[in-house]
């Protein structure tokens, strides 16, 4: 007996709803939309870095030794935390048009989308994208124990020194989980001394062990690494670092070394963290914890609420499995999200709609 036409009709339609339900899930079309925030001023006492009729006064900003200069991150899927972590910084800042952020994107991004995001909300930013080679790294990254982590830009703060122009001599490196209650330039002017590289919050409470497998302990070759160093534990996504005397040590190759190691021998288990203790741990000039209160975005398996570490705060680090913004969407925010709340600048549905 033949099927009737309406039964032939309903196959069609249920393998053209999966059809479509399975493109959705493949290619999320972008539906972000983000207010324009304030135009702020540098106070009075502030250093003239271009004239006003110079028409390349954004190129002589973002090549000059007296601006502040800031390297971030930028993708699609932290670009919400990335616009909050701007606002914060220039929000704080005394001099906020002696600051040049400079963005290193996929090359894979959109990156006309990016920098038209970053230009709609921020119309007088001094900012440059670079294209940042996944490639280049790919090859070097080994599974780690959050996928997040193995995301090849989350590799380019390593490749700093090669994106960024040589007139660009140092940056202050920022996650884009994060924001700001302090004036930058503070952070940014930290003193190197002689031959330090780069300057980050330490912590020499942390057990420093559990940053690498047995077998990396248990390989006198490998574990007299950290034999005349006092390694101590430091967070990544907040560094200053001198690109001068990076590019001069070659410590992109050094970073590099380890990774490739790691393919052959597993010595680590957290992403791009441990290569950069390995090279720099017990080197590098503390700053003050203030600088970076990190892991508010909780346990990297559970996201637990957590609580900041006693003293003062001058930047509020969501490092960890869970984001301020995805918390409070879901309507299940940590009592720290709130101080993040008031940098978002996305807009609301009712805003769009009015």
């Amino acid at each position: 007996m033949s099927k009737p036409p309406r039964f032939d009709l309903l196959l069609v339609l249920l393998f053209t709803v999966i059809a479509l339900a399975s493109n959705s899930v493949t290619a999320t079309p972008i539906t972000q939309q983000f207010k324009e925030a304030p135009q702020f001023y540098n106070s009075p006492d502030c250093a003239v870095l271009v004239d006003e009729d110079e028409s390349d006064g954004e190129a002589s900003i973002l090549c000059s030794d007296q601006a502040v200069h800031v390297a971030m991150t930028l993708d699609t899927a932290y670009i919400r935390g990335s616009m909050a972590a701007i606002l914060s910084v220039l929000q704080h800042s005394s001099c906020p048009q002696n600051i040049a952020f400079h963005f290193v994107a996929s090359a894979t991004a959109n990156a006309s989308f990016l920098r038209a995001t970053i230009s709609s909300s921020f119309p007088y930013l001094n900012f440059r994208v670079y294209p940042f080679d996944d490639s280049s790294v790919s090859r070097l990254i080994s599974t780690s124990i959050r996928s997040a982590l193995d995301c090849p830009l989350n590799y380019a703060r390593s490749y700093l020194a090669n994106l960024l122009p040589p007139c660009v001599r140092r940056v202050v490196y920022l996650d884009s989980d994060l924001v700001l209650v302090d004036d930058i330039a503070k952070l940014a002017a930290t003193p190197l001394g002689d031959d330090s590289v780069l300057a980050a919050p330490e912590h020499c409470n942390a057990n420093f062990t559990t940053y690498f497998t047995p077998t990396f302990w248990s390989n006198p070759s490998l574990s007299l690494t950290f034999a005349n160093r006092k390694p101590c534990y430091f967070n990544t996504g907040v560094m200053v670092i001198d690109l001068d005397r990076w590019r001069e040590g070659d410590y992109t190759t050094k970073i590099e070394e380890w990774m490739e190691l790691q393919k052959r021998i597993r010595i680590y288990e957290l992403g791009s963290l441990p290569p950069f203790l390995l090279v720099f741990a017990g080197n590098i000039v503390p700053v003050d914890h203030r600088w970076n209160q990190h892991g508010l975005g909780g346990d990297n398996f559970r996201g637990l609420c957590r609580d900041l570490h006693p003293g003062p705060v001058s930047l509020l680090h969501w490092s960890g499995k869970g984001k301020p913004w995805a918390r409070l969407d879901a309507n299940r925010p940590c009592p720290l999200d709130a101080l993040w709340a008031p940098y978002d600048l996305l807009e609301t549905p009712f805003a769009l709609d009015s």
